[in-house]
Formats: structure tokens, C-alpha cells, sequence
């Protein structure tokens, strides 16, 4: 996927927010915090890159670019969070009056079972992928 456009305009819209919840909920120093960004910065455009391209309206677009800004920032992180930090981490980071108007308009528009026919099959079978190494990773089976 090219980093121009969509995943660019995430990174702009929550590295700042991201950063400071570095420190202020994971408490990392501000120095840690800006080379921690700084670096995420490089791995969440090699991640992206790695990507697919995806339909321009599709909604997993978002989702996917979303996780690699998360997995970004925590493969930068000197030391790992707990589940529980992490998930405050990320709620607060995410939590600002951008992602609340993408989450109501969002809201508004609800999958059919036609929207999920339509889902095309290299789609569903990235989604098992990740979910498969994710539990292989986690729960060492």
C-alpha cells in the first residue's frame, strides 16, 4: 500500500496524541517518548508498504492502517506494557474529537448482508492470517 494519502494522514492526525500518552499513561520520559515516535515513524511506513492495496471505500482500509500505527509504537517501546496498559494506552490515545466524528458518521452506516457477500475473499482470508499469527504468538500454539 502506498504510505502517500489515507495512511500519511493517520499518522499526522495521532503521533501527537499517541506521544503524549506515551508518557503520561505508560510513563515513559519525554525524551523516550520522542525516540520512541521517531522510530515508530519508520516502522509504521515499513508496515504499511508491506500492506496490500485495498478498494478506495473499503472499510477495512482504516482498521488495518489503524493496527499498524498501534504495532508501530509498540515495537518501538523499550519495554512491552501489560495487556491491560496497552489497551488504556490505546483508548486514550485514540480518543479525541477526530476519531469520535469518524466513529459516529461511521456509526450511521451499518454492514448488510450484502456488504458482507461483497467482502472479497482475499480479504477474508488476510483477516484469518492475522488472526491465526496473532494467536500462534500469543498463545504459543
Amino acid at each position: 500500500m502506498k504510505y502517500a494519502g489515507m495512511p500519511s494522514a493517520m499518522w499526522m492526525l495521532y503521533k501527537k496524541s499517541f506521544r503524549n500518552h506515551l508518557v503520561s499513561d505508560l510513563g515513559f520520559t519525554d525524551d523516550a517518548a520522542n525516540r520512541i515516535t521517531k522510530q515508530a515513524k519508520l516502522k509504521y511506513r515499513e508496515i504499511v508498504e508491506k500492506l496490500p492495496e485495498f478498494e478506495k471505500a473499503d472499510r477495512f482500509k482504516t482498521n488495518i492502517v489503524n493496527c499498524a500505527l498501534l504495532v508501530a509504537f509498540l515495537q518501538c517501546m523499550d519495554r512491552r506494557p501489560t495487556v491491560e496498559e496497552f489497551t488504556d494506552f490505546y483508548e486514550a490515545a485514540m480518543t479525541m474529537t477526530a476519531t469520535k466524528i469518524f466513529c459516529k458518521k461511521g456509526g450511521k452506516i451499518k454492514f448488510t448482508d450484502k456488504d458482507i457477500e461483497g467482502m472479497s475473499l482475499i480479504r477474508r482470508e488476510f483477516l484469518w492470517r492475522v488472526r491465526s499469527i496473532y494467536l500462534r504468538r500469543t498463545c504459543g500454539t
